[in-house]
């Protein structure tokens, strides 16, 4: 298949796929979600994302229809079903399915999956970045469904002729990506911000971590700023369909370049991590 979706039990190409009015997500957006990349028909770090899926579920008392096993199970049916084995793999669960009412609905949650070809970015061409002030409410450590003001900084980035926003909060703290974790390498030291309450906790910026720490570069987890980030050694953006991209441009200012060798020695040791794990066997 090219497309393929499901929904509570019923498959089918995404474009036939339909849901009830009824569903929570119609009315309040209420649900959260997670996706990763697939190549070579294997799913990258699915246990990590499964586990944040499930975490978030639990912060927004959402109960999951399934238990982790078998949703790993049935991502992994679905993805064998698929023409390419090179996807992006989405799911999320809803609170479930009732008249309008703001009180939760009883019962376990409606489960969604979709899946669609996509590679993985290389990312040996640099970006181009804005900056707008973060507006969103202060739980984006759950990785919900209510997107909007993403989506408007994401096309606000389009119309400037960038790929990606950059939010910052009052008082110039950088948070995250519209959707991305951003990070920067200082003084030969990665800095990113801390898993608060004002970043999602990424499982791209933890590989990134991990592999920082493997190579011996200095990790600091802490609050950086505005002017931090224009001034920079690097500007590195992760997310799990683009593992490590890096900018050249923000708000129309130039930007990095200033240690090229250590930036590319972790590009290229996050996509070796990636393509060990989903190499055919």
């Amino acid at each position: 298949m090219k497309t393929l979706g499901y929904y509570n039990g019923k498959y089918g190409e995404l474009d036939e796929m339909t849901i009830p009015m009824n569903d929570r997500v119609c009315w309040f957006g209420d649900g959260v979600y997670d996706a990763g990349p697939s190549r070579n028909y294997k799913i990258f770090a699915i246990d990590e994302h499964v586990d944040r899926f499930f975490n978030s579920a639990g912060l927004l008392d959402i109960k999951m229809p399934v238990t982790k096993g078998e949703l790993k199970a049935l991502l992994q049916e679905m993805v064998d079903k698929m023409d390419t084995g090179n996807l992006f793999v989405y799911y999320q669960v809803t609170r479930g399915t009732g008249m309008r009412n703001h009180v939760f609905t009883e019962g376990p949650g409606n489960l969604w999956i979709m899946l669609k070809p996509a590679e993985i970015s290389e990312g040996r061409e640099p970006i181009k970045l804005i900056t707008t002030e973060d507006t969103r409410f202060l739980h984006c450590n759950i990785k919900t469904l209510n997107l909007i003001p993403s989506c408007m900084a994401a096309e606000k980035a389009r119309k400037a002729g960038c790929q990606e926003a950059v939010f910052y909060r009052p008082g110039g703290r950088v948070t995250e990506c519209a959707h991305s974790n951003v990070h920067i390498l200082k003084d030969g030291k990665l800095v990113t911000a801390p898993t608060d309450n004002l970043i999602l906790p990424g499982i791209a910026r933890a590989h990134l971590i991990k592999i920082c720490k493997q190579l011996e570069i200095p990790v600091s987890e802490t609050p950086y700023t505005l002017d931090d980030l224009f001034n920079a050694e690097e500007v590195i953006v992760t997310s799990s369909s683009n593992l490590c991209l890096h900018a050249d441009e923000i708000d129309g200012k130039p930007v990095g370049g200033k240690n090229a060798e250590l930036l590319e020695k972790i590009r290229a040791a996050l996509l070796e991590e990636f393509y060990e794990a989903t190499k055919e066997d």
